[in-house]
């Protein structure tokens, strides 16, 4: 049986909502396993499913204009994870969502969010902070990728986010932080050997 524990601990950190209204918030929400490597969301696709990861790991990403794989996000436990445009705007999604890890998932539809909203005002409280916090990651990353070296972006990925490094392959890590693997490798030989 999936655990809503955590689930409930990351709702009341970012609103104070009372127990009734949270039953009925979590009572919107399904559970879903998924296998290392299956795709969630395929680019193209309608996005219309809001992911929270109970146990494992996905990735949102896209291809560039030369056929790179980009990795514009990763959700580990206790996070969320969503196509936000597609989301939104009900059009195709310009990203995929991919399973990195064996996973235990809670999801909800675009639909229930959209109820959830219109009968718990709490939950508009919820969806405002969610999305306040997306932009300013997303803002964040993108400034660093303009004004912060390779190597600075290897160390500030560590200092923020060790999970990335330490359990996701040297492939995605680079396209995270928008480098070569063969840098990636030089970065981390130098930043072990000199011990961090």
């Amino acid at each position: 049986m999936t655990n809503y524990n955590e689930l409930t601990n990351y709702i009341k950190k970012n609103i104070d909502i009372d127990d009734n209204d949270l039953k009925i918030v979590l009572s919107h929400f399904k559970t879903i396993k998924k296998s290392k490597n299956e795709t969630l969301l395929s680019n193209g696709k309608n996005s219309q499913v809001s992911y929270f990861v109970n146990k494992g790991c996905l990735r949102l990403f896209y291809l560039d204009e030369e056929g790179k794989d980009v990795t514009r996000y990763i959700a580990f436990e206790n996070q969320f994870a969503t196509e936000f445009v597609s989301f939104i705007t009900n059009q195709p999604a310009q990203e995929s969502i991919q399973v990195i890890e064996n996973s235990e998932l809670l999801y909800i539809t675009h639909e229930d969010f959209r109820h959830l909203m219109k009968i718990i005002p709490k939950w508009k409280d919820f969806y405002n902070t969610y999305l306040e916090k997306a932009y300013v990651n997303n803002s964040k990353r993108l400034i660093s990728f303009t004004t912060l070296n390779a190597s600075e972006r290897y160390k500030q990925l560590f200092q923020i986010n060790p999970n990335i490094v330490k359990r996701l392959p040297n492939k995605i890590v680079a396209s995270y932080i928008n480098i070569s693997q063969e840098t990636l490798s030089r970065i981390k030989s130098k930043f072990y050997y000199k011990g961090k």
